[in-house]
This record gives C-alpha cells, structure tokens and sequence, in this order.
C-alpha cells in the first residue's frame, strides 16, 4: 500500500517551548515528528511508560538522559500524566531544555492543579485539515459530507466506518476512561441530539428533555466537548445597538463529518439542510484555522436579533473604546450555487446602523462566479478561502 502524501501544515514551529492542544486524529503527533525530527519522543499512549511515569515522574530526567541545552523533547497525551508538569518545569529551568506537549485536552491538567507553566510555555490548537492546506486536493463536496480530519482524507471510501469509529472508540470510550464521564448511556443520548443541532443555538431545557439528562448535565457534557475540542460555542454578538440582540451561543462541531458521526447519520443521505449547516461548519473552521495560524486571535461571533435577522459570522477586528466605535467583518454563508441578494439585507442592515462600522460585508456560496454588489464581496468557497489566507478578510 502507497503512504499518503505529507501535506504541509501551516502551524509555524515556535522556538521556545509549547503546548499543543487538538482534538484526537487531527494530525498533532505527525506534525511533531515532522517539524521535530531530532527531539527525543515519549508517548503517553504507551500503556508501560504510562504506568512508570505516573508513579514517579522524577523518573522523566532519567529517560531523556544526558542532552545538550536547547534540546527538543515532546511528550505526547502530556494530559494523562498532570504531575508531570511539575516534573517538566523543573527540568526546563535546570537543563534549559525545550519541551512540546502534545494532548488533546487542556482540562484534566488544570483539573489536575497544574498551571500550564505559568506561561514559559506558549499555547497552539491543530485542527483537522484546512482547504488551504489541501489545495488542490480539496474536495468541497466531500469535505461536506464527511469532514477534514486526516484519516478521513487519506481513507475516503471507509469514511463513514472510520468516523463511526472516532465517535464508538474516542468519544465514548476514551472519555470514559480518562474520567471525564462516568456513566455512558446518557452521554451517548446527549451526543446524538449535540449531533444534530450542530451549527443552531443551544436551548439547553430542550436538549435535556430529548437526551432524557438533567439540565445541569447538559452543561457539563457540552464543556467537555469545548474542553476536549470536540466543538466549539459560538457566542453572540450584542453590539447594544437600538434592538434586543438573541444571548445564546451556537454550537459548532469541529468537523463536519465528526458531527454527522455522532448524530447517526452516516449512512443516510446528507440533504441540503445538513450540508448547509456542514458548510458553516467549514467556514468556521477555517476561521479558526486562519485566527490561530496568523496569530490574530480576532473575536468571532454571530449576529441575531428576535426579529429573526442573522448574520452568521462576525468578526471583531477593533473593539469599542471611548469615543470609537467597534469594527467588524460580517460574512453570511449559503449552501447554494446561486447568490440571491435578499441574503445581504442583515449585513446591509448593520452596516447602516450606528454604533458599529462595518468594514467588510462577504457572502460566501457553493457558485463559481465572484460578484461585487456595491460594498458586499460574494464569493465562491474556494475564492473565500484565498482571500482568507492572504489576509484580505481580516
């Protein structure tokens, strides 16, 4: 069997120590490799280093053995060890080497009474694929359908069996054993109606009653998810401007295909409702992807009104100060191969009102064509991502 081809990833290699955190299957541990061939390597996964480690973590300068200053050392699953930090701050300031930390959750280690380092160490996110990595070998409809994380990519026709595997394997029984739930049943419950909403406000009451869980427990269940970077709330935007503006987050699923997995769904069709919920997902994703990889770390949000105006993304490029306005970027996202212009009222609508200065207005849709409609920019998926990239969004 061919390998796969190394695709490049546009997370930049610090010079100092870091921590990498991402959910499990995005890439992390092929990318140490790649970026640090020389560094001396330990995997936490390992069941015996496991053990050794957890009951005597002084034993962590004994395995790295006699290195230079300077020296690279990546731990990976640094979260199933805690004490371990201690451990690992110590041997930075003694030894000056450097450490990458590689996991797939930050919460056990704060759970744990660790401080992150105290900020000695900077703090990077992997995701799965971005279309800009993949370049030319982005497929839209295929990204849609089943996401971008890499094993999907390099295995597209066991996707759906790979996907039902990540949700039956990782987010059941991982979780479970690294104690962030203790009973699955109504986990499972919760995880097929989070699955569904994917991309939509959250009504927590209404989650409960479906997932027959308390409504406390659904607040929990969704911080692991955020923790574990499963998924992400998307907090809306109050401007205070002269209307009422809706106050609960959406939630979004760090992958399409993650999402589709989790709600049950990969063996039926995925209709056009789902898939335009999919490609906000994608598009949000790749916010993301841009905010981290260009170190902008830009607020982003969504934009409703009880009237029922929305827009769905806004990006805070200046916050309000006294005697400024905000400054935002808004996008609206549509799972269409045309452009109606009805779709730039809510943009059009904000950039009138007072209060905020709307610097850009950017349609983004499944055509082919790219339009300029006065001060609103419609482009296609693949155009929007170019224009992202080179940094002509924000």
């Amino acid at each position: 069997m061919t390998q796969p081809a190394v695709i490049p990833r546009l997370l930049q290699r610090p010079d100092r120590s870091f921590f990498l955190f991402g959910p499990r299957g995005s890439g992390k541990s092929t990318w140490l490799k790649q970026v640090l061939p020389d560094a001396f390597h330990l995997d936490l996964l390992d069941a015996s280093l496991f053990l050794e480690l957890s009951r005597d973590p002084h034993r962590l300068e004994a395995l790295i053995g006699r290195r230079p200053a300077g020296a690279w050392v990546a731990l990976d699953e640094v979260q199933k060890v805690p004490a371990l930090l201690d451990e690992v701050h110590r041997l930075m300031e003694t030894h000056r080497w450097r450490f990458a930390l590689c996991g797939s959750s930050a919460r056990k280690l704060r759970r744990g009474g660790a401080n992150l380092l105290a900020g000695r160490a900077l703090t990077l996110s992997m995701e799965g694929f971005s279309a800009a990595e993949l370049g030319s070998a982005f497929d839209l409809g295929r990204a849609l359908d089943w996401g971008l994380l890499p094993f999907v990519h390099n295995e597209p026709e066991a996707a759906p069996d790979v996907l039902a595997a990540y949700v039956n394997t990782y987010l059941k029984e991982e979780l479970q054993a690294e104690g962030l739930i203790r009973n699955v049943p109504p986990f499972v419950r919760f995880l097929a109606v989070a699955g569904q909403i994917n991309g939509q406000a959250v009504n927590a009451q209404n989650i409960a009653r479906e997932a027959a869980v308390a409504r406390s427990t659904v607040d929990t269940y969704f911080g692991i998810l955020s923790d574990t970077l499963l998924g992400h709330r998307l907090p809306s935007w109050r401007p205070g401007l002269k209307v009422r503006e809706a106050a609960q987050p959406k939630f979004y699923w760090f992958d399409p295909g993650v999402a589709r997995a989790a709600a049950g769904l990969l063996r039926d069709p995925a209709d056009r409702l789902w898939q335009g919920y999919a490609l906000e997902t994608l598009v949000y994703h790749e916010l993301r992807v841009y905010n981290e990889t260009s170190r902008k770390h830009r607020a982003l949000s969504y934009y409703r009104t009880p009237a029922g105006v929305e827009i769905d993304f806004i990006i805070e490029t200046a916050k309000r100060r006294p005697g400024s306005d905000p400054r935002v970027v808004a996008i609206e996202v549509k799972r269409a191969e045309r452009w109606d212009r009805a779709w730039e009222k809510p943009m059009l609508a904000l950039a009138a009102s007072t209060g905020v200065k709307v610097d850009r207005m950017i349609g983004v849709y499944c055509g082919t064509r790219a339009y300029r409609f006065g001060d609103v920019r419609v482009w296609p998926v693949a155009d929007f991502v170019k224009a992202l990239y080179g940094g002509d969004v924000f």
